[in-house]
């Protein structure tokens, strides 16, 4: 077996190979190197991008499949897909809007000019 470094999250996460934050349950989807300096100039990129991000170097082992060994215990608990919350959430929120809006309506005042029956109307035909 042979040793490679990878790249994980302040929340156990892992950097995959399109450079996004995954659990590491598919471990071919992960970045790695067989460097310890390409993975860190990895890092340093990745860091570069979003600052908030603590990363760390994880060292590991491949396994029969010439990919990363990961011990389950240690994987954080899946992602939830944001992208699908996010339009539930919107399209919830909508709803709750469109009601409130349509609950909350008030009736349309118009501003008349007062009719003073003293003077002639300008309504004249000629």
């Amino acid at each position: 077996m042979s040793q490679v470094f990878i790249l994980q999250n302040q929340d156990g996460y892992f950097l995959s190979k399109q450079k996004e934050w995954v659990d590491g349950r598919d471990a071919s989807q992960l970045y790695r190197s067989p460097h310890r300096d390409e993975a860190l100039n990895q890092m340093v990129e990745v860091n570069a991008k979003d600052y908030t991000q603590r990363i760390t170097i994880v060292d590991c082992q491949l396994n029969e499949k010439r990919h990363p060994q990961l011990d389950p215990e240690k994987l954080p608990e899946p992602k939830v897909d944001a992208a699908n919350d996010e339009e539930v959430a919107l399209a919830d929120d909508t709803e709750d809007a469109s009601e409130e809006a349509s609950s909350n309506a008030e009736p349309a005042v118009v501003d008349a000019e007062p009719v003073n029956d003293d003077q002639p109307s300008n309504n004249s035909l000629f």
